[in-house]
């Protein structure tokens, strides 16, 4: 056998290495993609990446929400624990507010709840186990104590205890009872807030 018929052998091989070479990172390729397209995963409806305007259970003091046309400041966080159960009530200072307090809860239990509250003096006390308030009738839910911390400014300490006693209205209407370190009972009226209803503008 001469050298040119050794020679063209050769060429011939390495031209079907070449090909088997570029078969498989072609079928590798192609495998890839096809391993690439996820399948798709349960989503939380209230994870952060559905909220419209940010996620609630982030806000903290110097943040601004906007809400049914009114913008409001945080003023001030509350943290509340009580055993493994925690949740945050927010005080607010905005254009929307004409003196009166409000604030915002956000708790989970186990879905993502938040609540719009708004001070009342009606001389109510959560004595029974019905209230009734401007003609809404509402049943006790809820009595206990918990442990809190404080962020910004709230009127309150650093750090205490408080007494709650929460009654549930109909559609998502709340009125609830806070005694801060065995001060007087205050007086709230709330309103469930719906998903992506609040725009949040993180503080600095």
């Amino acid at each position: 056998m001469n050298a040119a018929v050794l020679v063209l052998l050769a060429l011939i091989l390495l031209a079907l290495i070449a090909v088997i070479v570029v078969l498989i990172i072609v079928v590798g390729r192609r495998g890839g993609d096809a391993r690439s397209a996820p399948a798709p995963v349960p989503r939380d409806p209230f994870g952060q990446e559905d909220q419209a305007g940010g996620d609630p259970r982030s806000l903290k003091a110097g943040d601004m929400i906007d809400y049914l046309g009114g913008r409001y400041f945080v003023r001030g966080s509350i943290r509340l624990r009580e055993g493994g159960f925690t949740w945050s009530e927010h005080l607010l200072d905005g254009d929307g507010a004409d003196g009166v307090k409000v604030w915002l809860s956000v708790e989970e239990d186990p879905d993502l709840e938040v609540v719009w509250w708004t001070g009342r003096d009606a001389g109510l006390r959560p004595d029974g186990r019905t209230l009734t308030l401007d003609g809404v009738e509402y049943r006790r839910d809820e009595h206990g104590t918990a442990a809190y911390t404080t962020e910004g400014t709230t009127g309150l300490g650093a750090s205490g205890r408080v007494e709650y006693v929460d009654f549930e209205g109909p559609r998502g209407r709340y009125l609830s009872f806070e005694r801060w370190d065995g001060g007087a009972w205050e007086m709230s009226t709330g309103e469930s807030v719906p998903a992506g209803a609040l725009t949040i503008y993180p503080g600095g």
